[in-house]
């Protein structure tokens, strides 16, 4: 019967000591489960953090990227106004340098052409002057290859004899009273013809004009 008793307690005692360590081992997990589950929120708060932080950092190169576009886009609208503006600019250049080469080309011909109109002016002499029927076919053959040779180069010659008299041609140099059938303000006499390069005057007829009294 003691036997039996103190089995029972044995048993007792056992099952108690099974029982706290069962509550110790409880106890253990549910702390250890706590610290993990506070390593958690610490680690999700920094990792909430590096997120954040990194999220700035994405801002702040796109920020940045959008400011180098915008400078981009304004320099090459800049250089696009400035590539306007200088090719403009040539063209206007290129169009007067061009008017300043044709006037001065026009100028020197017209310097040259001037030079030789009193050849001209001599041959015309000659076809008054001349009496012998051979030397007069000569200089009428001399007169009409340089009045070719003038125009092949745009010179025109003018002469207003017996023409009304034209201020935009000739200058008069005298009036002379007109004869019964003469009609008023005719070209009586040429001295000199005169002559036009390409539709411009450069040297006026000087004539004598017949005007009724």
């Amino acid at each position: 019967m003691q036997e039996e008793v103190k089995q029972n307690v044995q048993a007792e005692q056992s099952e108690a000591k099974t029982e706290e360590k069962k509550s110790t081992h409880k106890q253990q997990a549910e702390t250890e489960e706590a610290h993990i589950e506070k390593l958690s929120e610490k680690e999700a708060k920094k990792l909430l953090k590096e997120a954040v932080k990194a999220g700035k950092k994405i801002e702040a190169e796109l920020e940045k990227t959008k400011q180098d576009l915008q400078k981009t886009v304004d320099e090459a609208a800049k250089n696009k106004d400035c590539w306007y503006r200088t090719a403009a600019e040539f063209e206007n250049f290129k169009k007067r340098n061009e008017g300043v080469r044709k006037t001065a080309y026009d100028d020197g011909k017209k310097d040259a052409v001037t030079g030789i109109l009193s050849i001209g002016d001599s041959v015309d002499r000659a076809l008054t002057m001349v009496t012998d029927e051979k030397t007069l076919e000569g200089v009428k053959l001399i007169a009409r290859s340089f009045k070719e040779a003038l125009s092949a180069i745009g010179v025109e010659q003018i002469d207003p004899a017996g023409q009304k008299f034209d201020p935009q041609t000739a200058e008069a140099l005298a009036t002379v009273p007109t004869d019964n059938d003469e009609e008023n303000d005719c070209v009586r006499t040429v001295y000199r013809k005169g002559y036009t390069l390409n539709g411009k005057m450069i040297r006026y007829a000087q004539v004598v004009v017949a005007k009724k009294s």
